[in-house]
């Protein structure tokens, strides 16, 4: 059983965080967070979307999009050997009063952003918040704690850069947006879904590594190198002692209903209960895991892998489907609805923050 170290708290305070502990062992110990089922849950979601102070982005705002059934709302993670405690935004804000966070990567790290930021925000009645944006950069701010939330919409991590030649994506740098990385005691990247787009929708004309350019890569090697630069990035610049480092897994898609069984159905729509049991009947991306493992195995200093992959996996339900950002006109199972899947993964990452 992990041990938890608490301060700052009333005695019936303290009482009542430790009784939402019991039970919760660490995933570093016999028990694995990342495999289990999900079950019913009348007491979820964990806030109400529309509570949230400010704007959730159209992409994630299904209710606001129209989205009619609830119960892809009602479900909560269960790993198999422990229980996931709630997600307790008071305790958070304490701990990380002062502090500063950042997200850093594509959509899926701003559908995690704003499920942290609701999570938050909701937690604590009449919170003060401010949510400002100036380029690609997000600016959360709840100045009753001194908390500032950061993201950078930077969605492959390495550097893209325009020259006479076109655009070249640098494999080995990411001294482009790394300025941007700097003074933080929390950090979570993301990469991944970009990296396999092809013309005319792919961001770079070539691919540089070392001093040669390349027209095509394979593209999950290219990967592998830009994560690595990254982790050398990390060794070089983050002091991890005073900064914890993340990465989030992968975010599946579910465009292929054949992959549950139910091969006459509209990709995504109409999905409403996850799928059963703790066991994707599809296929698992056991390649691209290994190569992100490996990239990260490199890594000298602690990096964390947030292993979202095996439990999103069987929630066909969380997408906006055609309650997204083009409504009917575009089905979206890539993305997922704020409240939904990304509270889940906000809530792995505030375990292994309270229990390291």
């Amino acid at each position: 059983m992990a041990y938890f170290c608490v301060s700052g708290f009333s005695p019936i305070l303290m009482l009542i965080f430790l009784v939402g502990l019991k039970n919760a062992k660490s995933c570093l110990g016999d028990c694995n967070l990342y495999e289990g089922s999900w079950i019913f849950d009348s007491s979820y979601p964990l806030y109400d979307s529309d509570k949230c102070p400010f704007p959730i982005e159209k992409t994630y705002d299904c209710k606001s999009n129209g989205r009619p059934d609830t119960q892809y709302l009602k479900y909560r993670w269960q790993p198999t050997g422990c229980d996931l405690p709630r997600f307790n935004g008071q305790d958070f804000l304490k701990r990380y009063q002062g502090k500063s966070i950042l997200f850093v990567g594509d959509s899926l790290s701003r559908d995690q952003y704003f499920s942290f930021l609701c999570l938050l925000s909701t937690s604590v009645p009449n919170l003060k918040t401010n949510l400002t944006e100036v380029g690609f950069i997000s600016t959360f701010t709840i100045p009753e704690y001194e908390l500032k939330v950061v993201l950078d919409r930077n969605v492959l991590l390495v550097d893209l850069v325009d020259t006479a030649e076109g655009r070249i994506l640098d494999l080995d740098s990411v001294k482009q947006d790394a300025g941007n990385w700097t003074g933080f005691d929390l950090m979570i990247f993301n990469t991944f879904h970009w990296w396999f787009d092809r013309p005319p929708h792919q961001p770079w004309d070539y691919f540089k590594i070392g001093n040669k350019l390349y027209k095509d890569f394979d593209r999950l090697e290219a990967f592998e190198i830009a994560v690595g630069t990254w982790g050398k990035w990390v060794d070089a610049n983050v002091d991890t002692s005073k900064t914890k480092v993340f990465f989030q897994g992968f975010s599946p898609d579910h465009y292929d209903p054949a992959a549950w069984g139910q091969p006459k159905a509209n990709k995504c729509v109409n999905q409403t209960t996850p799928i059963l049991g703790s066991k994707y009947p599809g296929q698992y991306p056991t390649r691209e895991m290994t190569a992100l493992k490996r990239a990260l195995s490199k890594i000298k200093k602690p990096v964390t892998l947030l292993d979202i992959t095996g439990l999103s996996l069987l929630r066909k339900d969380g997408h906006p489907s055609i309650y997204g950002y083009s409504g009917a006109k575009g089905v979206d199972c890539t993305h997922w609805c704020v409240a939904g899947v990304p509270d889940t993964w906000n809530q792995i990452l505030y375990y292994l923050l309270i229990s390291g």
